[in-house]
């Protein structure tokens, strides 16, 4: 077998493992996680084009791409991660049935989506006020009143 094919397939065995193991580390590969990291993804890139093409951007003093604010950006989405398994050990502490990890997820989806919203305003994309409304609601959904 040739050597570049053993180490390529080295290397996909370990990313299927470390995916696998922080899919579970967040609850599983579910639906919502699934809704957040897409949402989270299209967010990034839509700020990407703000920058870069419209160079728009409240990010960076002159509104264009920065790499300094490219990297902030992925660390927040990482932060976000976290939280969500933060909301995973206290659903298993608390004996919860993923109450917390989803109330987290439905936040941050609300969240991610009304800032896709507002890049592709500023794209001048027109988005229905509908769409606007629901992820507002997500994001009211995660965050109920006790």
């Amino acid at each position: 077998m040739n050597k570049a094919l053993i180490i390529k397939d080295t290397i996909l065995a370990a990313l299927a493992v470390a995916g696998s193991f922080a899919a579970q580390a967040l609850g599983g590969w579910d639906t919502a996680l699934q809704t957040l990291i897409i949402f989270m993804a299209i967010d990034y890139l839509t700020g990407l084009l703000v920058a870069a093409v419209w160079q728009k951007s409240s990010k960076s003093a002159t509104g264009a791409l920065e790499s300094k604010a490219g990297f902030k950006g992925l660390i927040r989405k990482g932060l976000i991660l976290m939280v969500v398994l933060i909301g995973v050990q206290l659903d298993e502490i608390l004996g919860l049935q993923a109450f917390c990890r989803t109330a987290i997820i439905l936040f941050f989806c609300g969240n991610e989506g009304l800032s896709i919203v507002e890049n592709l305003g500023i794209m001048g994309v027109p988005l229905p006020d509908f769409v606007k409304e629901k992820f507002e609601l997500l994001r009211q959904k995660g965050n109920p009143k006790e």
